[in-house]
C-alpha cells in the first residue's frame, strides 16, 4: 500500500528536531514530523506543588495548547480553561516524561514542559512527548552544568508514536487523513529499555483481534527506535549524552 504522501506502511514522516528555537527556556526543542510541528519548552522552578513539599522529591508535568490556525480551520482559544481533550493530553505528556526521571534525584523543583502545536497534521500528542523529552534532557543537563544537580536524574529515554489500521493495512505514524479514517488508532509511549509507559488504542467500525494488536505493537517498537536514535543524535550535538 502506497500512502497519500508516498510513504511505505512502516515509514515514518520526515523528522527534524531543532534545539533552542527561542530564548529564555532552560531547554527548548522544535519537533517537526511531516506537517505536524510542536514547540516544546522546559521551564525549571525551584519549588514543588504544595502536596509534595517536604517529601524530598521533584515533579515533572506537561501543558499542551494548539494555536488557533494550527488546523485547516480556526480553533477558538481555550480562554476559560483547558478542554477535556487538552487535559487528557497534558496528563499523558506528564506521565510519559515522569517515566524518564528519578524524581528524588531531581530534588524539590518542578519542571514544566510546555508543548505548543504550531501546525497539526496528526500525531500532535506523540510529537509533544518525543520533543518534550529533548527539551527536558537539555534543561537537566544545564542544571547539572551550573552545579544545581549532583546527579543527572534522567534514567531512560522516552518517545512516542502513533500507529493504526487503515483499510485493513497496518500503518506507522498516521497523518490526519489516516487518523480520521482508521479502524484502529493507537498512541504508544515507550522507553529506550523497551518498557511501555502507555498504550492508548481505540477501534472504530470493527473490533480488532489480539493478533492484530500484537502485530501493531511490534511494528511501533521499530518506529520508536528510530525516534530514540534521533533524540540521541540531536542531544549529542549539544554535548548532552543520555542513557
Amino acid at each position: 500500500m502506497l500512502r497519500n504522501d508516498g510513504r511505505a506502511p512502516l515509514e515514518l514522516r520526515p523528522l527534524t528536531i531543532t534545539l533552542d528555537t527561542f530564548g529564555y527556556a532552560e531547554g527548548a526543542a522544535l519537533i517537526e514530523m511531516g506537517g505536524t510541528r510542536v514547540l516544546c519548552a522546559a521551564s525549571v522552578e525551584e519549588s514543588v506543588p504544595g502536596w509534595l513539599r517536604g517529601k524530598q522529591q521533584g515533579w515533572v508535568t506537561g501543558e499542551y495548547a494548539m494555536l488557533p490556525r494550527a488546523t485547516s480551520t480556526r480553533t477558538r482559544r481555550e480562554r476559560n480553561g483547558a478542554s477535556g481533550r487538552t487535559q487528557e493530553i497534558q496528563r499523558l505528556i506528564g506521565r510519559a516524561l515522569r517515566a524518564a526521571v528519578d524524581l528524588q534525584l531531581l530534588g524539590e523543583r518542578t519542571i514544566t514542559i510546555d508543548c505548543d502545536v504550531l501546525q497539526a497534521d496528526g500525531g500532535t500528542r506523540t510529537a509533544s512527548i518525543t520533543g518534550g523529552y529533548v527539551a527536558l534532557a537539555l534543561a537537566l543537563h544545564r542544571l547539572g552544568a551550573r552545579g544545581s544537580l549532583e546527579t543527572n536524574p534522567l534514567v531512560t529515554q522516552v518517545a512516542a508514536l502513533s500507529a493504526g489500521y487503515v483499510g485493513g493495512v497496518a500503518l506507522l505514524d498516521l497523518d490526519y487523513s489516516e487518523d480520521s479514517t482508521a479502524e484502529l488508532d493507537c498512541n504508544v509511549v515507550q522507553t529506550s529499555a523497551g518498557g511501555m509507559v502507555e498504550v492508548q488504542c481505540t477501534a472504530e467500525g470493527r473490533a480488532i483481534s489480539r493478533a492484530e494488536l500484537t502485530a501493531l505493537l511490534d511494528m511501533v517498537e521499530g518506529g520508536i527506535a528510530q525516534l530514540l536514535a534521533a533524540q540521541r543524535a540531536v542531544l549529542a550535538s549539544a554535548g548532552v549524552h543520555v542513557l
